[in-house]
């Protein structure tokens, strides 16, 4: 009989350490927020990423192995007889109440030596076990390398894990809570082969990766868009001032490309000069509409948005767009002359697209891009995000095709209307010159591998996918204004 009690003791001791480490856990494990897909701790490969999570496997599968040793320690230890206590219970006359209090009391005595304290699970020896688990340094890698598509979270894996306040905060928003994860009875969790790799995987496939940044005193000087001025050519400019879009005019539509569609660019764009630009715009629209721009231009200028991808800024975004949107600090839109002729007005309401948005799976055959950094502008990087010194802006540069074929404001491609002139600036045969437009904008960015353009799900935000577009709904006169400033080497 006073075996037995014993025994309901221990094994009520024993379920009051576990319980009382579980609570631990629970209470630890509390939601954190994290950048979203932080491109500078982006991998290099999807075979990296398949190596990471199958170390993760192997180190979570010795971590249970580890806790089921320790929990059957626990257990031999609780049930293994103690002779000084059976000793003392031979010669006590003590009653059967009496006897079960000393029971219980050489139980607590002894609960030091079985791993845990009920009362105070964060004394016990399991409790600060996982501090040193190998699987820690992985696991929150992975949480700040979250999925950018979901909000929701996922506890941490071990009730001793704590994050680094250098870590932008705490884990990350895109993942969620496994369905198969559940706490050991020592109080420490099993981490799940499937709780963080699948969203990880998912997160890495957005892009842009590291690889697609470069330090822009790497790039080498070059004469983008610049030919040499011939004796007949063109050297004027006007510039259109239409604000950096202050009055938050977004949306995701392209009405030049996929008109009369909602969300048909399946990115966000920032819109200057007409105020009622969008996916249902036509001629009569446009040609109604205010504008930001001076001297009524009403013309309509848009690119896509550029986001800090370390922001938790649009985490539900169905496109994989997300992070806070940068404004622009300055927007110039400049039109220019040609180098060996002089330019003609351009039609009114002609559309004109530069760049390609899929350029990631097209080929770079229409790709128009280029980055750079304000002080550097003669070094522009067609590819690759730029990574400008400390003081220095980035510059998005987009050039426009400026040979026109004399009849159609668009075509089926919206490209064969309008070509660009070849290396040396000269239109091809069969083409008349119109005046060029160069948009130049500036953005202040957090200091690294941290922002990206807004693109396609599938172009994983590559920086060969930068374009814009334009259409023309500039009043008869102003239009030639900006011909003759141009033709007679002005800058307005």
């Amino acid at each position: 009989m006073r075996r037995s009690r014993r025994m309901a003791a221990a094994m009520s001791a024993l379920a009051m350490a576990a319980g009382g480490l579980v609570s631990a856990a629970v209470i630890g494990a509390g939601p954190v927020l994290a950048d979203h897909c932080d491109p500078a701790e982006a991998t290099h490969s999807p075979q990296a990423t398949q190596s990471q999570q199958n170390q993760r496997n192997r180190n979570g599968q010795d971590q249970d192995q580890q806790d089921q040793d320790q929990q059957g320690q626990q257990q031999d230890q609780e049930q293994a007889p103690d002779p000084q206590a059976t000793d003392d219970q031979a010669g006590a006359d003590q009653s059967g109440q009496d006897q079960t209090g000393q029971d219980q009391t050489g139980d607590d005595q002894q609960a030091p030596q079985g791993g845990g304290v009920a009362l105070d699970p964060a004394q016990s020896p399991e409790a600060d076990a996982p501090e040193a688990a190998p699987e820690e340094s992985p696991t929150v890698q992975s949480r700040r390398r979250g999925n950018g598509n979901q909000s929701t979270r996922s506890p941490s894996p071990s009730p001793s894990q704590t994050q680094n306040p250098d870590d932008q905060g705490t884990a990350e928003p895109s993942q969620s809570a496994s369905p198969t994860g559940s706490a050991s009875p020592t109080g420490s969790a099993s981490p799940s082969p499937t709780a963080t790799g699948g969203n990880e995987e998912e997160c890495l496939d957005l892009g842009p990766f590291p690889e697609d940044f470069v330090d822009i005193r790497q790039v080498a000087s070059s004469q983008q868009g610049n030919a040499r001025t011939g004796r007949n050519g063109s050297r004027g400019t006007f510039v259109s001032q239409c604000g950096t879009n202050r009055n938050g005019h977004n949306n995701p539509d392209n009405f030049i490309v996929a008109p009369g569609v909602s969300n048909g660019a399946h990115h966000l764009h920032d819109y200057v000069g007409n105020l009622s630009t969008d996916g249902f715009s036509t001629d009569e629209s446009l040609a109604a509409a205010g504008t930001t721009c001076r001297q009524g231009d009403l013309s309509t200028y848009f690119w896509p948005v550029l986001r800090d991808r370390k922001s938790d800024a649009n985490a539900d975004d169905p496109d994989g767009n997300v992070g806070q949107v940068l404004r622009a600090r300055s927007v110039t839109l400049q039109f220019r002359g040609n180098a060996s002729s002089r330019v003609v007005a351009m039609p009114k309401f002609i559309r004109i697209i530069t760049g390609d948005a899929k350029a990631a799976t097209n080929g770079t055959a229409n790709a128009r891009a280029g980055w750079s950094c304000t002080g550097f502008q003669n070094r522009i990087s067609p590819d690759k995000y730029t990574l400008c010194p400390r003081g220095s802006q980035v510059v998005r540069i987009l050039d426009f095709p400026s040979c026109w074929d004399g009849q159609n404001t668009d075509s089926a491609n919206h490209r064969t209307h309008v070509v660009f002139p070849d290396q040396g600036g000269a239109c091809p045969q069969g083409t008349r010159a119109i005046p060029q437009l160069r948009m130049s904008l500036t953005y202040t960015v957090p200091q690294g591998a941290s922002y990206a353009v807004d693109a396609f799900p599938e172009q994983k935000h590559n920086p060969v996918t930068d374009h814009a577009d334009f259409a023309n709904v500039m009043p008869d006169r102003l239009m030639q204004t900006v011909v003759s400033c141009i033709n007679r080497g002005r800058r307005c």
